[in-house]
């Protein structure tokens, strides 16, 4: 397929691009950069809230206090999120431009709506996100967890993350999606569509320690679903569902499958799905037809599959493997980029997930020569006045025996290390200032313990900068008054002397 021009939407949007994590080449891209690839695209496109207003959120009450002071119910909103957002700050609101409920995140009977976590991230903590009679809809960068059906405390019928009746064009990118058991613990799917729900993407997204991952039809007669696509996705320790399908057309591409341990895409119900150059790892019964003799349809393409294990075909069961061949031919209207299968491990680990920077793959296995050069150089210490000496400092996390103010001292023997291996650590001042370059400097015997990481406007959350390493590191001139030097990976616990700032 040939590369696919990418469409900024959204307030500010901006793109960078960097070399990449562990030999793969990636982008960045700041919330709302880019647009949907694959079914969300078509049928109109799907923008969420670009060019409306953007308001800030702290808690579900004021989620949906975003929605219902809205003009109406499509009036476009960008709604950036930061904290827990949890049964104890999420209120039902009522608003002639909303209809929520105290229980669940409700995104219902509206449309024109983004929901994108920033800063220190948006952690939705047994309460699920659901999505009715909705349409145009993007979320972002969630951590969504422990969602119950059964036990205390219920939510979204145990989904975290449902839509159900005539729900159109819906984007959900860099989600961290996951339960803490299945069905029998009290939880149900991590990504369900029902009731005619039509023309999704999922992107960027690890579903993970459930016994669901989700499903796009929740009956043999619920059939109007479908238009799904899935891609650059790492689906890890799940029961089954990765995902189940009762007819509708879907798509699988460059995903990561690990840990299935009954059966993992489950075509039924005369569905048919592209499964394209993925990866399939330590699990059983990847792609076929199960529970059921209604069969379903799959067209495969060059994916591998790595310590794969196979059941044999009886009357409810029949395994696409263990050599897995094409039934059908898909028609997919869209164009496409692929990566290739064997590295899509390493790609899916560097780009999936709520909180890793919102980077994605730009389909080549490895830097391109067109690539820019890296954000830091440790050659070329930056020019100027160090604007942190003087400044205060914080952080998610501090070690025993280290502080925050090591960072801004001048003094390379004392430094600021997290109580784990990755965290965040920020210079703030009183008044607005200027940054252009930033320098981040570990003790001489941690040097390279910092594998990845990102540069926040703390104040808007913007996304300045991300990259591997530590060192100079060029941002945007940005004016603000806090800036977060976040670490995404280490290979142990960092150490850092100083956290230098500067206004060239």
């Amino acid at each position: 397929m040939r590369p696919i021009a990418k469409r900024l939407v959204g307030v500010g949007a901006t793109v960078a691009l960097i070399a990449g994590i562990g030999g793969v080449a990636l982008t960045s891209a700041h919330a709302e950069t880019g647009g949907p690839e694959g079914f969300a695209a078509q049928n109109g496109g799907t923008t969420g809230g670009a060019d409306g207003q953007t308001v800030s959120a702290s808690t579900g009450t004021e989620i949906h206090a975003a929605l219902c002071d809205r003009a109406s119910s499509d009036t476009p909103i960008v709604i950036e999120v930061e904290g827990t957002i949890n049964h104890g700050n999420t209120s039902k609101v009522s608003g002639d431009s909303c209809n929520t409920a105290d229980d669940k995140i409700e995104l219902k009977e509206i449309s024109n709506v983004t929901l994108v976590g920033v800063g220190d991230g948006a952690l939705f903590d047994e309460l699920g996100i659901h999505l009715r009679d909705s349409s145009n809809i993007i979320i972002q960068n969630v951590h969504v967890r422990n969602v119950k059906k059964s036990g205390s405390p219920t939510s979204n019928g145990g989904d975290a993350i449902g839509m159900e009746s005539n729900v159109r064009n819906v984007w959900v990118d860099h989600a961290t999606l996951e339960a803490s058991g299945g069905e029998s613990a009290g939880y149900d799917g991590l990504f369900d569509l029902k009731n005619n729900t039509q023309y999704v993407t999922l992107s960027y997204s690890i579903l993970r320690n459930s016994g669901r991952g989700g499903l796009i039809g929740s009956s043999n007669s619920d059939t109007t679903n479908g238009f799904t696509t899935f891609h650059h996705n790492r689906y890890e320790n799940i029961d089954s569902r990765t995902p189940l399908l009762r007819a509708g057309t879907a798509h699988s591409y460059n995903n990561h499958y690990v840990g299935l341990t009954k059966s993992g895409i489950n075509s039924r119900v005369d569905a048919e799905i592209q499964v394209d150059h993925n990866y399939f790892q330590d699990s059983r019964d990847v792609l076929g037809t199960f529970y059921t003799d209604h069969l379903g349809y799959w067209e495969v393409n060059d994916n591998i599959y790595d310590n794969v294990t196979w059941s044999s075909d009886d009357s409810d069961n029949h395994p696409a493997g263990p050599n897995p061949t094409s039934t059908t031919s898909v028609d997919i209207p869209y164009e496409f980029e692929l990566d290739e299968a064997n590295c899509v491990p390493d790609i899916v680990a560097g780009t999936a997930g709520a909180n890793t920077g919102l980077q994605v793959s730009n389909g080549s296995c490895a830097p391109q020569d067109s690539s820019p050069e890296p954000t830091t150089d440790p050659t070329v210490p930056p020019n100027g006045d160090n604007l942190s000496i003087g400044a205060g400092s914080d952080g998610s996390t501090k070690a025993s025996g280290t502080s925050f103010r090591n960072v801004r001292d001048g003094d390379m023997d004392t430094y600021w290390s997290p109580t784990s291996s990755t965290g965040r650590i920020s210079i703030k001042w009183d008044t607005d200032t200027t940054v252009t370059t930033i320098n981040i400097r570990e003790t001489p015997n941690t040097e390279g313990t910092i594998e990845s990481w990102q540069v926040v406007n703390h104040d808007n959350g913007d996304i300045l900068a991300v990259g591997t390493g530590a060192g100079p590191i060029n941002v945007p001139a940005t004016t603000l008054t806090k800036i977060n030097f976040v670490i995404t990976t280490s290979n142990g616990t960092p150490q850092i002397a100083e956290f230098e700032t500067f206004s060239e």
